[in-house]
């Protein structure tokens, strides 16, 4: 036996071995299940995909929707094994599964793409019965998942884990049925699903675009409004602190594969070839990776494989600060000038150095980007456009967070920071408040009493708006919130702390791993580099959902000063702000005229008012509240024209 015949020959073994030899058989094999999987022979082979079945009361195994959200998968130990060239897939899988019910489960739901099958579970090294089928949803890209219907040995008592061995194997190919049965163009569809396994690379995105591991979720349909991609945030929240572990095997012929990116991290393959005398094109091996035990973080799984190496590029503080793999040597340079301009920003917020290249994967699909993980187009953009996407994804090279809203907070508000030195300060505000739109619409106006926060106390908190279903930063689900509403709390906190201190708290933050799992660490560290306390602002706005502010001018009391001499000084203007929201607000208070302007912050509690005075010079014009830097859920800026004379 040649040494790649028994590698392969190994890893076949390695998927059995844990598994009774009659497991193979533990699956249902009735009539019924083969013609649910369109199969046409003893042997079980898949014909063509056949129409699929609508569950509900016609289902004849009774599934219910309790059934299907009753399990919390909480680890995941995968082996798995890839042929690029026929798009195949072969999984061991040892997941452990928690009963989250609150009663005992006798049975145990499980699904993966309906373009692959399942070929035995176990458990304790005993075959369970499983009867599988197709079952329609969204969540995959194929427009259906094969659901594993489990039956245990003995019932699994609500709050038990129970570890699971699973094999499953399949294809995954380029498929974007979903989204044309939605209604979508075929050629938008295929470039808004291009998860597949091939020759010149694998791109799995996992839970909400291919369902290459295991899952336990209900159908959903884009139909349904946001619930799909609500329950994408809500399983990225849920399950970041399970942990993975990959063992990863690919097959190639002629070179071997680069390198993989599983769940945000990096490992180059190392290749065993066959025969490695014969030439590089008759080449056949297998090349391996491992990643060990580490939570998932706000991810789903991810998985993806490259076919050659990347081009390093960067800057001269930064030699490696780009990996690119592409074959466009323009996208090199224009990407290595860009970020050249963008690098001197990012030193002065976050630190020196990076703590790991930006990995830019010249792509055709529309973009993905998962930590310092960036899939896009490479074809040439404007300039301007190109510095401020960068300034947004080198920020995820910079600085990490296990907190999305610190993590993409911080990416976002690089972004807008990007912008105020390109394009000035309004320019800044403009995207800011563009944002906070969307925000207004999804937030809470008035919290809901005595509901539990984030942190596990009873307080107003959110979930029970008038206008929205608002969400505590500490446990964002939505993008509006981990994002949007995130920037807008790191330019708030700018205003409050100012450049330089909120700079040196955040390079402190950045090397400190305690901080960073403490959810009050963040915190902490700005109070001990401002000397202010934070407490009400990080209660109001990142561990609680209140809403947001909603500001008013009051009244404006204008009093001339006047001089020794008589002649009028200018004047002194008292202005008086109400806050009918439930987040309190630091905003800034401006007088104007057309030749000057004097601004004070104010701080304005959750429904109260509070009084600023500012002494202007001259004769003023206007008073503004607010310029589009604090979110509110009315207008973004409050003005009140003064008409005044001596």
């Amino acid at each position: 036996m040649n040494r790649l015949s028994w590698v392969a020959c190994f890893g076949l073994t390695l998927l059995l071995s844990v598994l009774p030899s009659d497991v193979a058989l533990a699956q249902d094999t009735s009539p019924a299940n083969a013609l649910s999987r369109g199969q046409d022979d003893a042997t079980g082979a898949s014909t063509a995909q056949p129409t699929l079945p609508l569950l509900g009361a016609e289902d004849p195994l009774g599934v219910t929707p309790g059934e299907r959200s009753a399990l919390r998968l909480t680890s995941y130990d995968l082996d798995v094994h890839l042929t690029p060239t026929s798009s195949a897939l072969a999984v061991r899988a040892v997941v452990v599964a928690r009963n989250d019910s609150g009663a005992p489960l006798s049975r145990l739901i499980l699904q993966i793409s309906s373009t692959l099958q399942w070929d035995a579970v176990s458990a304790d090294g005993k075959a369970l019965r499983v009867s599988s089928r197709l079952v329609e949803t969204d969540a995959d890209h194929t427009g259906a998942m094969d659901e594993a219907v489990v039956t245990l040995a003995r019932p699994l008592a609500p709050g038990q884990s129970l570890p699971l061995t699973a094999l499953y194997s399949g294809v995954i190919e380029l498929s974007a049925e979903r989204l044309v049965r939605a209604g979508a163009p075929a050629e938008e569809a295929r470039a808004s699903d291009w998860d597949q396994i091939a020759a010149d690379g694998t791109l799995l995105r996992g839970f909400g675009h291919v369902l290459w591991y295991p899952v336990s979720e209900p159908p959903m349909f884009f139909r349904e409004g946001n619930r799909l991609f609500d329950a994408i945030g809500a399983t990225r929240l849920r399950d970041s602190h399970a942990q993975t572990r990959l063992r990863l095997a690919v097959e190639y012929q002629g070179e071997p594969p680069d390198a993989a990116w599983f769940a945000g991290r990096h490992e180059i393959l190392k290749a065993i070839s066959d025969n490695p005398d014969a030439p590089i094109s008759e080449a056949r091996g297998i090349a391996t990776a491992t990643f060990g035990p580490e939570p998932i973080g706000f991810r789903t799984l991810d998985l993806v494989v490259t076919s050659r190496p990347p081009v390093a590029a960067g800057t001269v503080e930064n030699p490696d600060l780009l990996s690119m793999l592409t074959t466009q040597q323009s996208a090199i340079a224009a990407y290595s000038t860009a970020a050249s301009e963008v690098e001197p920003l990012l030193i002065s917020w976050y630190g020196a150095h990076p703590e790991s290249p930006l990995f830019v994967i010249d792509h055709a699909g529309q973009p993905y980007e998962d930590g310092s993980l960036l899939l896009r187009s490479l074809a040439a953009e404007g300039p301007g456009k190109l510095d401020s996407e960068l300034a947004h994804s080198m920020t995820h090279a910079w600085i990490r967070s296990s907190q999305p809203w610190i993590d993409e907070g911080l990416a976002e508000f690089s972004r807008l920071l990007w912008l105020e030195r390109t394009g000035g300060r309004d320019a800044a505000l403009a995207a800011l408040t563009d944002s906070c739109r969307a925000l207004a619409g999804a937030e809470t106006t008035e919290p809901a009493v005595g509901s539990a926060d984030a942190l596990g106390t009873s307080s107003s908190s959110s979930g029970g708006g008038q206008a929205g279903t608002g969400q505590s930063l500490a446990e964002p689900t939505s993008d509006v919130f981990y994002r949007t509403k995130a920037a807008a709390v790191w330019w708030m906190l700018r205003a409050m702390l100012g450049d330089q201190t909120l700079q040196r708290a955040l390079q402190a933050y950045r090397s400190d791993t305690r901080a960073d799992g403490d959810p009050h660490g963040l915190e902490r560290m700005l109070e001990k580099f401002s000397h202010m306390d934070l407490q009400q602002f990080f209660d109001d706005w990142v561990y609680h959902d209140r809403g947001l502010p909603r500001l008013s001018i009051v009244s404006v009391a204008p009093g001339e000063l006047k001089g020794r001499t008589g002649i009028p000084d200018g004047w002194m203007i008292a202005i008086e702000v109400r806050n009918d929201g439930g987040a309190v607000a630091e905003v800034p208070v401006t007088v104007r005229s057309a030749t000057a302007a004097q601004t004070q912050r104010l701080r304005v509690g959750a429904h109260a008012t509070a009084v600023t005075r500012i002494v202007f010079a001259g004769t003023p014009d206007e008073v503004l509240v607010n310029d589009g830097s604090v979110p509110d859920s009315g207008a973004p800026t409050h003005m009140r024209q003064l008409k005044l004379s001596h």
